[in-house]
């Protein structure tokens, strides 16, 4: 049996979370960035987010030798031709609270009658000397009028989910991890690893 390690390699706290949500009751110990202080800063140079997620993935498997396992995500919203696609987390500048984001998305879309996005993900998985596996998945969503709810992270507060009524921040863990890109992906990525293990 192999060693149920795994590095999310990312230091962002809401992804983490989600990733142990999800790993920890299958067996797995979880590990982040936040476990390794001497990793460098990854440059994601990629165009596409399953290009930016091998590329962060993969620079710690090659440096620590360990499994690891990267998500790359973002939203996209028709009305800006799929902006702020691969750019979402630096849109408006790295340190810009999403807060302000989500207002500038909000204004911007005032007027505006198409107001269809979806969240993407891809989740890159990297073992040593083996080739990336990447899985991808999508939350169709619309933007919303005004932010609600106070779960989730980053453009949650928009992000309006029809069939529930809700956006991403007022749905339950569960509910979110049903729905959501990243669940999605995740599940496609534990399918993979129950074949391959």
């Amino acid at each position: 049996m192999k060693d149920k390690k795994i590095v999310v390699a990312s230091m962002n706290e809401g992804k983490i979370r989600e990733f142990c949500e999800m790993f920890e009751p299958l067996g797995y110990t979880v590990l982040s960035l936040k476990d390794f202080p001497d990793m460098p800063e990854i440059e994601e140079t990629g165009t596409t987010f399953a290009e930016n997620a091998v590329i962060k993935a993969k620079a710690v498997t090659d440096r620590y030798g360990i499994r690891a396992i990267s998500d790359d995500s973002g939203l996209e919203v028709e009305a800006f031709g799929n902006q702020p696609g691969v750019n979402s987390a630096r849109w408006l500048g790295h340190d810009t609270s999403y807060t302000y984001k989500n207002q500038v998305i909000l204004d911007r879309m005032k007027d505006e009658k198409d107001r269809r996005c979806r969240y993407v993900c891809a989740i890159a998985l990297t073992d040593p000397g083996k080739e990336p596996v990447v899985f991808e998945d999508t939350a169709e969503c619309l933007i919303a009028y005004e932010p609600a709810g106070s779960n989730g992270f980053g453009y949650d507060p928009i992000m309006y989910f029809e069939p529930l009524q809700k956006t991403m921040a007022e749905m339950t863990k569960d509910e979110k991890n049903e729905i959501s890109h990243r669940g999605k992906a995740i599940r496609k990525l534990q399918e993979w690893l129950d074949e391959n293990e």
